[in-house]
């Protein structure tokens, strides 16, 4: 029997839905990835900002009462 039925079979006798387990472990790391890859393309200006803030503070500084 190959690892991959034992895994159906102990997953089925638990009761637990396989497809469904395994469509939220790869939209979690389908996200993950997306967001790494987004970070990874802006990261010159994310710096860039937060140059700008450590700068100069935030833009609302003078505006907040708290």
């Amino acid at each position: 029997m190959t690892v991959v039925r034992v895994f159906l079979s102990q997953a089925r006798e638990a009761g637990i839905n396989p497809g469904a387990t395994l469509a939220t472990a790869l939209d979690a790391e389908l996200r993950h990835k997306a967001a790494r890859k987004w970070k990874e393309e802006n990261m010159e200006s994310l710096d860039t900002l937060n140059r700008f803030h450590y700068e100069h503070s935030c833009f609302s500084d003078d505006c907040r009462t708290f």
